[in-house]
């Protein structure tokens, strides 16, 4: 069973999304928080598998919950469910930790296949979100990662697997695949052959200059 948390201020929200989890037999409804002080709270006494993350909520926005809970729980996954499709929301919850980023306007078959990718180690993200990062991605020859995305990147380059790259920075798996998934919205890619590519690319251009 997959236990899941879901964290909205919306209380007809809640309960739809429990009716939703009801229908299951692999889900499990560990909990439901109005928002993230009570959210980083119930994470850590119930220590759900998934949560449902609602960005726009009082106290505690779902991005600033998303990064207190994995700091202290970093092999939790979290799922975004938000009606927001903004660009920055989209950067700022990946780069948060989180592990998709779903609509609200999303069928209920769709978010329940989402919650099940993320604990397969997949990265759903909604069409329409996909299409706000690509049209609006910045440009691939000076991306805006971080240190660690970029060492990531570089070992990407490299051809080491997630699980390598891992013990080579002193770092989760998933928090890992959660770099990766920062950097290929941020270099405009789908996959960490395009993101090796990108690599080849700069270095040779480097090289050549």
């Amino acid at each position: 069973m997959i236990r899941v948390l879901i964290v909205d201020d919306h209380a007809v929200v809640r309960r739809g999304l429990a009716q939703l989890l009801a229908t299951t037999d692999d889900l499990f409804l560990a909990g439901e928080a109005a928002d993230g002080e009570i959210a980083v709270g119930l994470c850590a006494e119930l220590e759900p598998d998934v949560v449902l993350m609602d960005l726009s909520m009082p106290n505690l926005d779902g991005v600033r919950t998303t990064a207190r809970i994995l700091a202290t729980q970093p092999d939790l996954h979290i799922l975004v469910l938000t009606s927001f499709s903004d660009q920055n929301q989209i950067l700022d919850a990946l780069q948060a930790g989180a592990e998709g980023y779903l609509l609200k306007h999303a069928e209920p078959e769709t978010i329940l296949a989402g919650i099940r990718e993320v604990v397969a180690g997949g990265s759903p993200l909604d069409p329409k979100a996909a299409r706000v990062l690509l049209t609006g991605r910045r440009p691939a020859p000076g991306p805006a990662l971080s240190d660690r995305e970029r060492e990531v990147l570089d070992l990407i380059g490299e051809g080491l697997p997630n699980k390598s790259i891992g013990r080579r920075l002193g770092i989760t798996e998933r928090t890992v695949k959660a770099h990766l998934t920062s950097i290929y919205h941020q270099l405009g890619v789908t996959d960490r052959t395009q993101a090796a590519l990108w690599v080849q690319r700069r270095t040779a251009g480097d090289d050549a200059g």
